[in-house]
């Protein structure tokens, strides 16, 4: 199956036309205001504006309740919410809009949470999100991950490797860099044309 690719902590028309043009499957916006990377809504609405169809808008959102959520994925045009915290039960049944679980894995057995739903598992840090630490892609063996999009310290250099355990798809940040929220286009289109090439 042919992995798919986001492009996360989009901050400009530029980064976000140039992943798609590259192959992107997805786009990821943070809407978390204590992030280098966070999109104001009405900028990321856009942006959201100007990209083609059959293109997720995935937006990031932090510490915040099911009434936010759905108000900002509106304004800005997302289609999907990645909820990355722990989140109540009464928040996902309260959220009217199509969401994502993200899995911040300490150990191995976290990756195995949620294993009938599609989720992101991404390295645990203090911080949230984008700051390159990598998941140790062993708690992965034996673990079906047709389900899990892989994130957390991704770059060209271990894209080969972890690809071999047939994740669902790749969600990339600041491992396509230039600065925080700025995107190397040649490392974007690299890393695309690898991940799908595996």
């Amino acid at each position: 199956m042919l992995v798919r690719v986001k492009i996360c902590g989009i901050t400009s028309l530029k980064d976000a036309l140039s992943a798609v043009e590259s192959g992107a499957d997805a786009l990821g916006f943070v809407f978390y205001e204590k992030s280098p990377r966070y999109i104001d809504p009405d900028l990321a609405k856009e942006i959201t504006d100007l990209l083609p169809p059959f293109v997720q808008r995935v937006g990031l959102f932090v510490d915040v309740d099911a009434a936010h959520i759905d108000r900002v994925c509106k304004e800005s045009g997302m289609t999907l919410a990645q909820i990355h915290f722990e989140a109540s039960k009464a928040l996902y049944d309260t959220l009217k809009t199509p969401y994502l679980r993200v899995v911040r894995a300490k150990i191995a057995s976290d990756v195995a949470r949620h294993a009938d739903s599609y989720k992101i598992v991404d390295a645990y840090c203090a911080e949230y999100g984008g700051v390159g630490k990598r998941l140790n892609l062993d708690w992965f063996k034996g673990v079906d991950c047709s389900k899990i999009i892989l994130a957390g310290g991704l770059d060209l250099d271990n894209l080969k490797e972890a690809a071999e355990f047939g994740f669902y798809a790749l969600d990339v940040s600041s491992g396509v860099e230039i600065a925080k929220g700025v995107k190397d286009s040649a490392k974007v289109k690299s890393f695309i044309s690898r991940a799908k090439a595996c």
